[in-house]
């Protein structure tokens, strides 16, 4: 029976030990650096699983690291993972001079930015690989923020880019950026870290162009309306309305800028198309100045949104203006002491209401166009559904506001007062452009254009023999 026992016993301490050989080890990661980066690294590190071992000059000091975490010195630390995250400075890297035997065979990843482009005359990437000259750099993790790292990936801050000159180190972070929920991207080798550090010092770089033109547009409109409202005013007929700068011109810019906006959104898809038409292929690359045109299509639409809604808001505060108050109090003293009254005009009234509809639900299709283009919803949506929303919806919100501000002028553009100095009111310049981008995309899905203008996106090209010509996969653009 005590045989049995053992045997028993010996059995069982058996099956622990290959249970305990199933049951794979945490991996640990090393991370040199305890600030705002280094820790909230650490932190994700630990809620996706890993063990975290910091590297830190004064490992005694360190009090505000994440639970379960284990401080070391820097030497020490770097004895226990394969994997090293450099979460410091560039003119703190020497420190990394005589720990060079420890990180021999090592993957380290150089986390570091500059405060300006051309800081130094290397990447801090390639400075890193000088240092530490056996073991392997990989720059990556640099274009996301502490706060990123911290919360977790977001819709809009998803990518993790990497480079290094080393395919299997490189690929051992970007397993790492996986598990943490990112998507890790190759760049390529090593000499391209000073493009991935000068990433974050971009200031809005595909804002630029969209912020001139509404610069631009801003600035002439409200010296032209100026001068048409106010300065003719106090020239030709001796009358002080400078009050009316701060909202009734800035009312009559901002719908303005923003119908020109939105239709300068869409003008580059029909020029696009157009070109495509005359070239007959689709296999020609369009031109630079066109190319950036059509990048920049979503900042010119959030823009144009700000300044509807800018309108918006001037339209909806004009009842307690004060100058609003006292006309309808003058005018309501006015036809009591004569005795009269008005007629109440129903087509006065049609026209009124028609314009009011036009311009909420051109401004409500405006908002969704704004909500989608958002990428937390647009990655929820199929390409056939956003195509929908941000192409067919656009074209209506641009004929719907086109149409809201035709109401607005009426049949004033017959009258002679409107053109002062000879100039036309600033509603007439507006209606240009949204004008002739609807006019030419109701040519455009005319049948036989828009015929021609799918067979050229699926792939056929004019004047060449389609059964002899190399199979090619058509891709719409």
């Amino acid at each position: 029976m005590g045989s049995e026992e053992r045997s028993n016993q010996k059995n069982e301490c058996v099956s622990l030990s290959l249970m305990r050989e199933d049951v794979p080890e945490t991996e640990t990661i090393c991370v040199f650096g305890t600030g705002d980066m280094g820790r909230s690294l650490g932190l994700r590190l630990m809620q996706a699983g890993y063990g975290v071992i910091f590297g830190s000059r004064r490992p005694q000091n360190c009090q505000i690291l994440p639970s379960g975490a284990q401080v070391l010195s820097h030497a020490e630390a770097a004895q226990r993972s394969h994997l090293v995250f450099i979460a410091v400075q560039r003119e703190h890297y020497e420190f990394l001079v005589p720990l060079a035997n420890q990180l021999k065979g090592k993957v380290l990843v150089d986390l570091s930015n500059n405060l300006m482009k051309n800081q130094y005359p290397e990447a801090n990437a390639e400075y890193l690989q000088s240092l530490v000259p056996g073991a392997d750099v990989v720059k990556g993790f640099n274009t996301l923020s502490a706060w990123a790292l911290q919360n977790g990936p977001s819709d809009a801050n998803r990518q993790v880019y990497l480079c290094g000159d080393r395919t299997e180190a490189k690929q051992e972070v970007k397993a790492v950026a996986t598990k943490l929920g990112f998507s890790g991207l190759d760049q390529g080798s090593l000499s391209v870290s000073r493009k991935l550090e000068d990433f974050p010092l971009q200031l809005f770089p595909l804002w630029r162009l969209p912020l001139r033109i509404a610069l631009g547009l801003t600035a002439s409109l409200f010296f032209y309306l100026l001068i048409r409202e106010v300065l003719f005013s106090y020239i030709t007929e001796g009358k002080d309305i400078s009050f009316r700068i701060m909202v009734s011109l800035a009312n009559k810019v901002c719908p303005i800028v923003a119908l020109t906006m939105l239709a300068l959104c869409y003008l580059p898809g029909v020029f696009a198309a157009f070109l495509q038409l005359y070239r007959g292929t689709k296999y020609r690359c369009f031109p630079d100045w066109l190319d950036r045109w059509m990048l920049c299509r979503k900042q010119l639409g959030l823009l144009s949104l700000g300044f509807a809604f800018l309108h918006v808001l001037y339209t909806l505060i004009i009842p307690i203006r004060y100058y609003v108050r006292f006309s309808l109090s003058e005018r309501t003293v006015s036809q009591i002491r004569e005795n009269r009254t008005n007629v109440f005009d129903t087509s006065l009234a049609w026209h009124s209401d028609s314009y009011l509809a036009f311009g909420i639900i051109g401004f409500g299709l405006y908002v969704l166009l704004g909500i989608t283009s958002l990428p937390s919803v647009s990655d929820a949506l199929s390409w056939k559904e956003f195509s929908f929303v941000q192409s067919k919806l656009g074209h209506l919100t641009l004929l719907l506001c086109t149409i809201h501000t035709y109401l607005y002028g009426g049949s004033r553009f017959l009258r002679s007062y409107m053109y002062k100095w000879y100039t036309p009111p600033g509603y007439m310049l507006c209606l240009v452009l949204p004008t002739v981008v609807i006019l030419l995309k109701l040519l455009l899905i005319t049948p036989c254009v828009d015929r021609t203008i799918t067979r050229i996106r699926q792939g056929w090209e004019r004047g060449v023999d389609q059964k002899n010509a190399k199979e090619i996969t058509p891709l719409m653009l």
